[in-house]
């Protein structure tokens, strides 16, 4: 594997130590600094050393944003943004090399990311790279998907997002389940999928699910502090929202 250097820029300490630890953990070899958690001081750094191949960057700081800090510093960093569960937009930013991790950090949700990232490593990034960042930042960043083309035996046809109630993964294929009942195997991993949905209809409950807000039924406690959700039309399997996401999609429900 590469040799990265790597920069965290996290103003919780607790919580910056526990991303170096779980970085060093999926990838040993990697040069790992956890950078002050401002603005200003983070700046600093960046005027006196080279900038890292990586950066793992808080969206709120100590002293501001990290759209202050990327305006000011302009790093040829590829970034992976951190943030709280009230940010679920953030999902929006994922463009090119960009994606997000809510806090707490989820291992397996954290390897996912270093993956995509040393897999377009290999992609030269566009020259106006940063500048498609920021804009994502400042919130011009509004495009999402609204259908697909599906493949049928003798012909094709189009499935509208509108007509969406959830998607789920098994077996590594991911099915679009229509409103009315109807399903539709789609080439899209749920991970490519949640990129290119709007956050604010849609939903990530588990590494299986991907639900619509209008597919909703019911929502009921289940076991250690998760949440199980009905949905229409039913789905096969029990869906749960794990304790560590309870909060976000209750946020997402009720925004």
């Amino acid at each position: 594997m590469n040799r990265f250097r790597v920069a965290i820029i996290e103003d919780e300490v607790p919580a910056a130590r526990l991303l170096r630890s779980l970085v060093a953990d999926l990838r040993p070899e990697w040069e790992i600094e956890v950078l002050p958690g401002g603005v200003e001081e983070a700046a600093a750094w960046f005027a006196a050393n080279d900038h890292p191949d990586l950066l793992f960057l808080d969206i709120r700081l100590s002293d501001g944003t990290s759209f202050d800090l990327l305006s000011k510093v302009r790093p040829a960093s590829a970034v992976i943004f951190t943030t709280a569960y009230d940010e679920y937009a953030i999902r929006a930013f994922s463009v090119n090399s960009i994606d997000y991790l809510l806090k707490p950090v989820d291992k397996e949700r954290l390897a996912d990311a270093i993956v995509k990232y040393e897999t377009l490593t290999c992609i030269r990034r566009p020259d106006d790279y940063l500048s498609m960042l920021l804009d994502a930042l400042q919130g011009r960043e509004k495009k999402f998907r609204t259908r697909f083309l599906i493949a049928g035996v003798d012909r094709f046809r189009t499935l509208q997002v509108d007509d969406v109630a959830y998607f789920y993964s098994e077996n590594k294929v991911t099915t679009a389940v229509a409103r009315n009942g109807s399903l539709h195997v789609l080439d899209l991993p749920l991970s490519r999928l949640e990129e290119q949905l709007d956050p604010d209809r849609f939903f990530r409950a588990n590494r299986q699910v991907l639900l619509s807000v209008g597919a909703i039924d019911r929502i009921e406690p289940y076991f250690n502090g998760k949440v199980s959700v009905t949905v229409r039309p039913p789905h096969k399997e029990k869906i749960t929202v794990s304790e560590e996401k309870v909060s976000a999609f209750k946020a997402w429900l009720n925004y």
